[in-house]
């Protein structure tokens, strides 16, 4: 389990980059997430306490004043530690230049890590980012203007990567992967996966068994419940209509996929994890202003 404080943002207005949600959670020894996919890019910052970050067959070691990047629909694991558990933030953003801003901040691709200093600053920016919770247009260019001033913070500790040409594979699986997060919520299969790249079905299994252990109708599989499992604890859409969301037509089938997959079907899955995240900023106030002020942020001033 772990003790979070969470905002969700409606689609935005903003197209190159925006906002989909953020976050402060205080985790309890071992809580884990994954392995899992998400349909966003999502940045942790580590306040207090450390954890492991895995990233395919990449594992990390990380504690206090350091951070990692999740990219979107790859398969990411995360732990807190048993003795020193990590409490941490995160941003959930989008955008047409998302990728591009994070090269600015030498993140993607193979630099999944960074270290930053300015721990408090990041902290300020996200908790005041999940007071901005009106809807208001106002609230929506604050947002947006916090966004930039986080990513500003880390481009303070950025490192420039010269672009390297991509292998045949890591092209074929960036396209495929691509591919898949665009249209996860159609009714696509793996032969239209291997149609689109123009290579055979053996060949496309090779390519995720040896990038990412598992197959693309695995992989499809994964990404499609890992959007359906944020649906369930985010939004209060009906089962049929986050089955639709995530691609599949049939309800049922869904729920047996669902179930397969996390042990239970989509309807208990969201009585037990709604509650474990509160969502309205508004019944946090007091709850965010003690977060300002914590502990853990001043052991992490002693440690700069």
């Amino acid at each position: 389990m772990e003790n979070a404080f969470v905002l969700e943002l409606a689609e935005s207005k903003f197209k190159d980059l925006y906002v989909c949600f953020c976050g402060y959670a205080k985790c309890e020894p071992l809580h884990s997430y994954g392995p899992g996919v998400r349909s966003n890019y999502l940045i942790h910052y580590i306040v207090d306490g450390k954890g492991l970050y895995q990233s395919g067959e990449k594992k990390y070691e990380l504690e206090a004043g350091e951070g990692f990047l999740i990219e979107p629909n790859v398969l990411t694991y995360y732990q807190a530690d048993k003795e020193e558990p990590w409490s941490y933030l995160w941003i959930g953003f989008s955008g047409k230049r998302a990728a591009e801003y994070l090269e600015d901040l030498g993140l993607g691709g193979r630099q999944l890590t960074f270290h930053s200093e300015q721990g408090r600053k990041l902290k300020e920016l996200v908790l005041e980012m999940m007071s901005c919770s009106d809807g208001s247009v106002t609230s929506q260019y604050r947002q947006q203007s916090l966004l930039y001033a986080f990513f500003a913070v880390l481009a303070e500790n950025a490192v420039d990567r010269g672009k390297g040409e991509p292998s045949k594979e890591n092209f074929y699986m960036e396209r495929a992967v691509t591919y898949i997060r665009n249209r996860y919520s159609s009714d696509i299969k793996v032969t239209d996966i291997a149609d689109y790249l123009c290579v055979n079905r053996s060949y496309l299994y090779k390519l995720f068994k040896n990038t990412l252990h598992m197959s693309p109708q695995e992989f499809l599989t994964e990404v499609r419940l890992s959007r359906a499992r944020e649906l369930l604890t985010t939004t209060k859409l009906s089962i049929e209509h986050v089955a639709l969301s995530c691609g599949y037509g049939d309800a049922l089938v869904f729920s047996k996929a669902f179930k397969r997959n996390t042990g239970c079907v989509p309807k208990e899955y969201r009585k037990e994890n709604w509650k474990a995240v509160k969502k309205d900023p508004e019944e946090s106030r007091e709850i965010l202003r003690e977060l300002m002020n914590d502990e853990s942020l001043k052991k992490l001033q002693k440690k700069q």
